[in-house]
């Protein structure tokens, strides 16, 4: 009988377990593996995680924006009024294209922590001309993005060398 209740309460554990999908491309010729957590749809752009064994990159796509080495973007999470911001790591460009990177460490630093665990609500991205670009969470936008997210920082450190 307790092995019957022990096995119901860690049947959420191995579902939620079986979730986590990311995809895992191999590169032809350094043969490094690197995982990506697909692209993430939100109200106003995209985010997609990608993490190899030295780093976890989170790269945003936002439309008809223009990005700098001196853009941000300020990331607000739910139930908090504390904002986090963060440098573009990518070079300049007029795609939309914003980067913000990770070192892939064994342990998992505490802002990092933060982006996986707390759901979060808003990004604002400020463009080479100073504009902010708010782009919103919905309740399943959220959910996916800190599901993802999680899944994929917790096989990057699989990774490591």
């Amino acid at each position: 009988m307790k092995a019957i209740v022990f096995a119901l309460m860690m049947l959420p554990c191995i579902i939620q377990a079986q979730e986590c999908k990311v995809i895992k491309e191999t590169d032809p010729y350094t043969k490094e593996t690197r995982y990506s957590s697909g692209v993430i749809n939100l109200q106003s752009g995209n985010v997609s995680v990608e993490a190899d064994s030295k780093e976890i990159d989170f790269f945003f796509t936002v439309e008809g924006k223009c990005f700098n080495d001196a853009s941000n973007v300020y990331i607000f999470f739910e139930g908090s009024k504390v904002r986090t911001t963060y440098r573009n790591a990518g070079g300049m460009n007029c795609d939309g294209y914003f980067h913000f990177k990770f070192k892939n460490n064994k342990a998992t630093t505490g802002v990092l922590q933060k982006l996986t665990t707390q759901k979060v609500t808003q990004f604002i991205f400020t463009d080479n001309n100073k504009k902010e670009t708010i782009v919103s969470l919905l309740p399943d936008q959220q959910e996916a993005f800190t599901a993802k997210a999680t899944c994929l920082v917790n096989e990057a450190k699989l990774l490591i060398k």
